[in-house]
């Protein structure tokens, strides 16, 4: 069997590919599992079981008049949907899958993360100020204040893991795990990181920046098409990445419960990986399904009341221990 080397051509390509498949077939995942919890059928038209249902509205957004509004700002308009699916792929290039499997290590990994998550906050924030559109405008203003307020939370949230694992690689931080996973220590960063994971990637029930019951779609309200596509596929991505980097920073990433682990380690990764990141795809799909959406003053005096104050506990004790213990 040939040697998978982190950074080869097979493994970007097979990571590309694997993204943009799986990124799909959650919309298809999703609109299901929602249709069975809420006793309806969801999608079952297109091929079997409706498994081409993504496919068949990827013809529809591309055939679909690409409009661009006479009152837009023309050039961001058309670039704000491509930053954030960009930026999300490009946090995978971080993202370690498996021994030998990966785009890129760098010392670097986490915070590269959140640099593009900064990022992709851009996207609604541009999209909704260039379609020169009021309830547009109001969905770009609440995505910046969410994005923004919950990256400062979700980033202080994993100082504990990164003060544990003593690195921002997260190939490293997986390798620390192998005597025991971060969650227990840090089960109050893990919360914290949830939460906030969900209110980074606009998911529901923190999608207030398309309240479809107050601002009409929010910051895309004006965009059809592929455009408004791209934008459906970043959240998506994003939230693939969201529940890929769970089970890397609090799980053990690709190291296997209870000593589980399969003859060959590559193979033993990738399906370990595999098992965690879907357990967090569907618990993110039934909080969509179980959950209603606060207000908007809710969810940012949560944030900075609530979730601030439990981040810089946790963060105050973690290195209160560690500090101790090296002495």
């Amino acid at each position: 069997m040939f040697e998978l080397t982190v950074g080869s051509l097979l493994n970007i390509v097979a990571m590309l590919a694997a993204v943009a498949v799986i990124a799909a077939l959650l919309i298809w995942i999703e609109r299901r599992v929602l249709g069975f919890l809420s006793e309806r059928l969801g999608p079952n038209r297109v091929g079997p079981f409706g498994i081409l249902q993504s496919v068949a509205d990827v013809v529809k957004l591309i055939t679909k008049e690409d409009w661009v509004p006479p009152f837009s700002d023309k050039l961001v308009f058309v670039v704000a949907p491509l930053i954030v699916p960009i930026a999300m792929l490009l946090s995978f290039g971080v993202l370690p899958i498996a021994p030998g499997v990966g785009v890129m290590d760098l010392n670097i990994g986490l915070l590269w993360v959140f640099a593009m998550a900064g990022l992709g906050a851009y996207s609604a924030m541009l999209g909704g100020l260039a379609s020169n559109n009021k309830f547009a405008l109001l969905g770009g203003l609440r995505a910046a204040g969410q994005m923004i307020s919950y990256e400062v939370f979700m980033g202080v949230s994993i100082l504990g893991v990164v003060i544990l694992g003593d690195s921002f690689n997260l190939r490293e931080i997986v390798e620390a795990q192998r005597d025991g996973w971060f969650v227990f220590p840090q089960f109050v960063g893990f919360v914290v990181f949830v939460i906030a994971g969900l209110a980074e990637t606009k998911r529901w029930p923190f999608d207030l920046a398309e309240g479809e019951s107050e601002i009409i779609s929010g910051f895309n309200t004006e965009y059809s098409g592929m455009k408004f596509g791209l934008f459906f596929v970043g959240e998506y991505i994003g939230m693939l990445l969201l529940s890929a980097l769970i089970p890397v920073l609090f799980f053990g990433g690709w190291y296997a419960p209870f000593g589980l682990e399969l003859p060959n380690p590559v193979v033993s990764g990738l399906f370990w990986m595999f098992i965690k990141t879907s357990f967090w795809v569907f618990f993110f799909i039934l909080v969509r399904a179980a959950l209603v959406r606060p207000r908007y003053d809710q969810l940012m005096n949560y944030g900075w009341l609530v979730m601030l104050p439990l981040s810089l506990l946790n963060l105050l004790i973690t290195g209160a221990v560690v500090l101790a213990q090296g002495n």
